[in-house]
């Protein structure tokens, strides 16, 4: 994981050992639902973690302070404390960090090396990359130098390695890695994890438009707080990340509604979140109504489920052979890859129905195999 010590990637450690010892349900996990079980993804027991971090906090201190802000169930740091010490000692420096002198093809070469030492030192069949890390800004334009997202995003090619883009970030969507992703036969999907506010924009926006009633306006407000609230404090990371959520409305609707999205950093909120909608629309007749919601939620809760799914789901894509794009992973993005639908409704339908091409020909491994899958 990349981010691989941030709130995100440590209750995804946490709650996967937590899950495969019996010591928690599988709440929040498609993949543990019965449309999947005989889609030959890997266990969660065989799922081996490491990535990337520029922060030095080890896993099981992070893993403490998650319990103690609520985010983790009290005592299970304790619990999965060895499951969290194996994979911090898997997690090697990011960057680049400032001063760093190293060209972008010497930091891909760096990142890949250390891919590919993690495959064979655990001897895994094979790693998948998952971005999880802060936010970017959009890359300006013509700057000569990739952004962080894209050199990871080149290393996991350059390494052969299934990638994922759970942020807003560029990632894969660099224009100057188009041709390599092309050309690498790798699974890949992105963009944004679709978690709180917008997921619940995909199920009401497709609403509106089957009842055919009018909506004059969508505005909604973010606070949150975290390593997420401190990054998209920047406004131009706030655009990247609105982006996504106002793709979703223009999709569902037709056109984008009149509104806008404010992001608020309240360090206080910690790594909870509330977002608030006000959506005015006409129903018969001209008769103006609104709908008001509020979504409470824990960033790191909603997220990390979706991001064992994935890294399940594109694991099995790339033993099946799936390469390019796989859109038929939209349901878990804002602003998903390929030709997908954005209503949720059908993004579900399309995920279950990929689900039965991943178990078309059963698990290709035999029974009783001890190979690994590395995240």
């Amino acid at each position: 994981m990349i981010g691989a010590r941030g709130s995100v990637a440590t209750t995804a450690v946490a709650g996967c050992a937590a899950v495969a010892a019996g010591l928690r349900p599988p709440t929040g996990m498609v993949t543990e639902t019965p449309p999947f079980t005989d889609s030959g993804m890997p266990a969660l027991s065989s799922l081996v973690f490491g990535g990337h971090d520029t922060v030095n906090c080890p896993l099981p201190k992070r893993a403490e302070e998650l319990a103690s802000g609520g985010v983790l169930p009290h005592g299970l740091p304790s619990a999965v404390r060895a499951e969290l010490a194996a994979a911090d000692a898997e997690i090697r420096p990011g960057g680049p960090l400032p001063g760093d002198s190293r060209t972008d093809e010497e930091l891909i070469d760096a990142f890949a090396a250390d891919l590919r030492d993690f495959v064979r030192r655990r001897g895994l069949a094979h790693a998948v990359v998952v971005n999880v890390a802060s936010t970017e800004p959009l890359p300006a334009d013509g700057n000569p130098r990739l952004p962080a997202s894209s050199l990871y995003a080149a290393a996991a090619l350059r390494a052969g390695c299934p990638y994922v883009n759970f942020t807003p970030s560029a990632g894969l969507h660099h224009p100057r890695l188009a041709d390599a992703a092309l050309a690498s036969g790798l699974p890949h999907a992105g963009r944004d994890g679709k978690t709180g506010q917008t997921l619940l924009r995909s199920v009401l926006g497709p609403m509106f438009a089957q009842r055919a009633l009018a909506v004059r306006s969508w505005s909604g407000t973010n606070l949150l707080g975290g390593g997420d609230g401190a990054a998209l404090a920047d406004p131009a990371a706030a655009a990247a990340k609105n982006a996504g959520k106002e793709r979703v409305l223009a999709d569902t609707l037709g056109a984008a509604p009149e509104g806008e999205v404010h992001i608020d950093d309240v360090p206080s909120l910690g790594d909870w979140k509330t977002a608030w909608d006000h959506i005015a629309f006409d129903g018969f007749l001209g008769t103006r109504m609104v709908l008001q919601t509020t979504w409470q939620g824990c960033d790191s809760a909603l997220a990390a489920p979706l991001i064992l799914d994935l890294a399940r789901l594109i694991s099995r894509a790339h033993t099946q052979g799936l390469t390019g794009p796989l859109p038929a992973l939209a349901f878990y993005f804002k602003d998903p890859v390929g030709d997908a639908p954005a209503a949720l409704g059908e993004q579900f339908a399309e995920l279950v129905r990929f689900a039965e091409v991943l178990g078309e020909q059963g698990d290709p491994r035999p029974r009783g195999s001890s190979v690994r899958e590395g995240i």
